[in-house]
């Protein structure tokens, strides 16, 4: 059975098959060609449960994904379908009075006006990837993002974005999170090698320095996710719900290793001497909390006394590990990282991937068993899970 017979995680024909078989589960019964966009909400089968509800991140996801696999596979369906995207993103979400993407849609009705720092991350990174796959005018879309972040989020103090602005623009909440500003470093990344702007890779490596060094001195050298109006740790925030969907307590196993990628692909264009160090540190510390010896994956969260406080295993938190894992054996060519790649491949290969129906199961408990069958609820669609495929095909 395949769930038994491992394939060779590091060969590029297994990766593009996989990518392949994700793409199948979605393409091309995702596209809505009535209400336009994407179809976001599937079971485990690949039947839609949910007809209507759209989520920015999710909106924006699929436009990545078929952008990346545009360009992968040379495929016109593909560009067709992120042009089909890009104009329900535009038609839509945006809201061309003030410059701001609905959170949440019902059809082509707005259920949530507030503008996410986080949703924007996304936005600026679909229209990046659908330039780099060659959508013209996403171009003018990358620089219309960036300057609607810098004038609203971005905060010249703290050089940080904020988190969360009502609808007009008019209320900045108080709270503070690392995880839109990881997004956004990952955003600008991808603008940075799709337009080549220096700007672009300057506020990247700007706000990485500032969350992996100025932050996490905060929490001894870890990321803690949320913070006050002054980018101080607040401990207690979402304390009694670790597993929110964007919020979640705990330090954040799969975004100390996703930051750990993103900092040795900064190392790519600046030759900073702390990327190396820092991006080594963040994955070893994730791996030392998270691994789970007994039945083996990541879990989810880990407590500031070091205890495991949400022992799910995510699909994301595997598919950046085993990302970062990569990404850092090739820099270093030390073998104990792709030890730790064919590791969490192994695990995922076996536990997390539908082996019957394709992609990846979204969530599993301690004992790597299902809770439901909804395989891609709002924000999923995939986008970790071949995003680190391409991340090691990338690396030749």
């Amino acid at each position: 059975m395949n769930e038994i017979n491992n394939p060779n995680f590091k060969d590029k024909e297994f990766l593009i098959g996989h990518i392949k078989s994700i793409m199948g589960f979605y393409h091309p019964h995702c596209i809505d060609n009535e209400t336009g966009g994407f179809f976001q909400h599937f079971k485990d089968d690949g039947s839609i449960y949910d007809l209507d509800t759209r989520h920015l991140v999710s909106s924006t996801r699929f436009i990545f994904n078929y952008s990346m696999a545009a360009m992968q596979f040379n495929n016109v369906e593909y560009i067709d379908a992120a042009k089909h995207g890009i104009d329900y993103l535009r038609e839509h979400h945006l809201n061309k009075d003030t410059g701001g993407y609905a959170w949440m849609m019902n059809g082509k009705e707005v259920t949530d006006s507030t503008n996410y720092c986080y949703g924007l991350a996304f936005v600026l990174l679909a229209y990046s990837t659908a330039y780099k796959a060659g959508i013209k005018e996403a171009k003018n879309y990358i620089e219309e993002t960036f300057d609607l972040m810098e004038k609203y989020f971005w905060s010249k103090e703290h050089e940080l974005y904020s988190d969360e602005i009502n609808s007009d623009w008019s209320i900045v909440t108080n709270y503070r999170g690392q995880n839109a500003n990881m997004h956004t470093c990952e955003a600008l990344i991808q603008a940075f090698e799709s337009t080549n702007e220096q700007k672009y890779l300057d506020r990247a490596l700007l706000i990485a320095k500032n969350i992996c060094i100025r932050q996490a001195g905060l929490a001894d050298g870890l990321i803690w996710e949320h913070y006050d109006i002054n980018w101080q740790i607040d401990w207690s925030y979402n304390k009694d719900t670790p597993d929110d969907l964007f919020r979640p307590w705990g330090f954040q196993v799969g975004h100390l290793t996703e930051w750990s990628k993103l900092l040795i692909i900064l190392e790519r264009h600046s030759k900073e001497d702390w990327l190396l160090s820092r991006a080594q540190e963040l994955f070893d510390d994730a791996i030392e909390m998270g691994w789970d010896e007994k039945s083996g994956g990541l879990f989810y969260g880990v407590a500031p006394n070091g205890d495991v406080c949400d022992n799910d295993k995510y699909f994301w938190v595997q598919a950046e590990s085993l990302a970062a894992a990569a990404v850092l054996a090739h820099r270093t060519g030390d073998e104990y990282y792709w030890d730790w790649y064919e590791g969490i491949w192994e695990y995922s290969w076996k536990h997390m991937v539908d082996h019957k129906y394709g992609a990846w199961f979204r969530i599993l408990d301690s004992k790597n068993m299902k809770y439901d069958n909804l395989k891609s609820p709002a924000g999923k669609v995939d986008y970790h899970t071949m995003g680190a495929c391409y991340e090691v095909l990338n690396l030749g």
